[in-house]
């Protein structure tokens, strides 16, 4: 008797999740993605046109980083998605032998705004460099990013700023579950590039539930939380990533856009989130900040003119065993390889951060590992923030 015939192989999920915390939400996993496994919870760079600014990818992979971001907008126009292709697509052209993740080019519709109009076609930019005006439609988004060959890439969502209310937060939600259709349709690449989907509705809970349950009828490998860290009250915003989290898939990882504060990245993780992004440790090297687990060192200030420490003693990053901050502070005006050291810093920081999660999570010891970090970071002042302290609780994890 003939053997049945196999149907087709069901793809490999791509999160495998290998502990949860007993009592909050936060879990720690693997992500299996085509250029190697990655460690979740995971903090993911962000490399603009190619790598995180003033880091080489070398030294990025260095500091265990094994993804990171590229933007679709800004490769797409400077150089254009052709030449990255013609190099072997972003791997290639960066010389990057892990994972890369593509934004879909629609965080620009916020940091563009006076620059671009909506239309369910798609977003037209006029480019900030001058130039013809481009269309950034579903498509368009989904033909960059299969030139560019990252291993997860967005879908095009229409993005309105967290603080926007009214009607159009609504018409932002149902468009971008009609774009998603299309990035789906026009995605060429769906075995070696995993499309995530990004969830819209603002702070409206009924808005992202309604969201969710018609993105989640579509069978797109990844979520994202999008919308969300654009200056809005922080108690609707950790109410918002709570909702949006646990009516998420358990199976399937949960991407939070545009986080990257240290106490953000804790509070969230409690909360059920996998993967964060954030300009902000680069961003803010470049302005003489460097990340300490008691807050951050403003290296230009006068008092570390004749201070002959390393930034943090228990930091094993190579700017902290090799230059103390008067040295660092002596640069930062006048010389750019500062800024150099103070990035390689900042991202090992949050590097530490996010495998010292991982590793509480694996060891059951998650809200104690919450418990020391926000005694290292308010222990001194007041405590931390009402919103910090509820969030947590929402959770189990009490601080008092």
């Amino acid at each position: 008797m003939a053997a049945p015939t196999a149907g087709p192989a069901r793809p490999v999920p791509v999160l495998r999740v290998v502990a949860e915390c007993g009592r909050s939400r936060a879990r720690a996993g693997e992500l299996r993605l085509p250029h190697g496994n990655v460690p979740c919870p995971v903090f993911m760079p962000v490399g603009t046109r190619g790598t995180a600014k003033g880091l080489t990818a070398a030294q990025l992979a260095a500091l265990g980083c094994r993804i990171c971001l590229g933007n679709t907008f800004h490769l797409g126009t400077r150089p254009g998605s052709e030449l990255v292709r013609r190099s072997g697509g972003l791997h290639g052209f960066m010389d990057w032998p892990h994972n890369l993740l593509t934004d879909s080019g629609g965080f620009q519709m916020v940091s563009l705004l006076e620059l671009s109009e909506v239309s369910e076609e798609g977003v037209r930019f006029r480019p900030p460099h001058g130039g013809e005006e481009i269309l950034l439609s579903p498509e368009k988004s989904m033909e960059i990013q299969n030139a560019l060959g990252a291993d997860i890439v967005m879908q095009l969502d229409d993005v309105v700023s967290s603080t926007t209310m009214g009607p159009r937060v609504e018409e932002a939600m149902h468009r971008s579950v009609r774009w998603l259709d299309r990035c789906v349709a026009a995605h060429a690449r769906p075995e070696q590039q995993l499309l995530f989907a990004i969830i819209q509705g603002g702070l409206d809970p009924d808005l992202r539930l309604r969201c969710i349950q018609a993105m989640t009828q579509r069978d797109v490998p990844g979520f994202a939380i999008g919308g969300l860290s654009g200056g809005e009250d922080k108690a609707r915003f950790w109410r918002t990533v709570k909702f949006s989290a646990e009516h998420l898939p358990r199976d399937k990882p949960r991407y939070l856009m545009g986080v990257g504060y240290a106490t953000d990245l804790v509070v969230c993780v409690a909360l059920g989130c996998d993967m964060f992004d954030c300009v902000f440790p680069t961003r803010t090297a470049r302005f003489g900040s460097a990340l300490v687990p008691w807050g951050s060192l403003q290296l230009k200030n006068h008092q570390f003119a004749k201070d002959f420490r390393p930034i943090d003693a228990d930091c094993g990053c190579s700017t902290c065993q090799r230059y103390s901050r008067a040295y660092l502070h002596a640069l930062l005006r006048s010389n750019t390889a500062a800024l150099h050291l103070l990035t390689l810093h900042n991202v090992a920081y949050q590097m530490k951060l996010m495998s010292s999660m991982r590793d509480s999570i694996l060891q059951q010891r998650f809200p104690e590992f919450v418990r020391e970090f926000m005694d290292a970071m308010y222990g001194g002042r007041e405590g931390p923030p009402l919103w910090v302290k509820e969030a947590l609780e929402s959770v189990g994890i009490t601080l008092d």
